[in-house]
């Protein structure tokens, strides 16, 4: 595969929502090999104190405040990285918010917020990343979804449509980019137990998901994204009991497969999407 030699190389990493959570301990994780790294997040002050961090452990840091939500932030973003590094190997597509309600109850701009920072937003980022890759003839780009993604949440339903997408986007960027030496992965954790966006509703609602659900941590979902920049797999569903096997009974039987999702999930998504009313 065309530019394989650089993964063990110190690698140029562009990741958003990297002020926070999973992003964070993302870096935090990565910088111990002494990578460079282009920060894009909303919080100015977060992403100060991030830059500070990891410049302590010798890495080189861009901090470049950016809402994924806006098309002109993201040509910024990546032009301000391309002047400072000249390259981009790695990008995490990781920015999202939650958002969990009545489906016939969600306001209109929510909707479209959701979809822009989750879905477009890391469409139109890697959009302009590809052509920095494809001249380079190596990258890897990790797309964050969510077992969502593998089956829409009640209560969820713009939310896991969004995570869908980023599944289906990944799958055609494969196969497309792969002659360029560029590979794409989509990690797809299951409900967060530290660091992610359902610690506002567990802590909103004082519930925890079923055990039988289990969970992802952000530190499992750092070290998956370390692990597919070195390996590059399709696809990587994290979740503590595995929900794989899940999803493939689902595909065989999908009435039996829909009421066994249902049974374990919808009294604390419905939990969820009230928690703030």
């Amino acid at each position: 595969m065309a530019g394989s030699d650089n993964v063990t190389k110190p690698l140029t990493i562009l990741i958003t929502g990297a002020s926070a959570g999973i992003g964070r301990i993302t870096c935090e994780r990565l910088a111990k090999q002494k990578h460079r790294f282009v920060l894009a997040a909303r919080s100015v002050d977060k992403l100060a104190t991030l830059e500070s961090q990891l410049r302590s452990m010798g890495c080189e840091c861009l901090s470049v405040p950016t809402d994924v939500s806006d098309p002109s932030a993201i040509e910024r973003l990546v032009k301000a990285a391309v002047e400072r590094f000249g390259r981009i190997d790695v990008l995490v597509n990781n920015a999202g918010i939650e958002c969990f309600s009545s489906f016939d109850e969600l306001p209109v701009d929510q909707i479209l917020q959701t979809i822009e920072t989750n879905l477009t937003g890391a469409i139109l980022l890697t959009r302009f990343v590809v052509p920095v890759m494809r001249k380079q003839g190596f990258g890897r780009i990790i797309n964050i979804s969510s077992i969502a993604g593998k089956h829409g949440p009640a209560y969820g339903a713009v939310y896991g449509a969004t995570k869908a997408g980023l599944i289906a986007f990944t799958q055609a960027l494969r196969g497309e980019l792969k002659p360029a030496g560029i590979l794409a992965t989509v990690i797809c954790p299951g409900f967060a137990t530290r660091g992610g966006i359902y610690d506002e509703i567990v802590k909103a609602t004082g519930k925890r998901t079923p055990k039988i659900l289990g969970g992802t941590s952000a530190e499992t979902v750092a070290a998956a994204i370390e692990k597919a920049i070195q390996t590059a797999p399709p696809e990587m569903i994290l979740n503590f009991p595995a929900m794989r096997p899940v999803f493939l009974f689902r595909d065989f039987f999908p009435r039996l497969g829909e009421k066994l999702i249902l049974a374990t999930t919808l009294k604390f998504l419905k939990r969820a999407a009230t928690h703030g009313k």
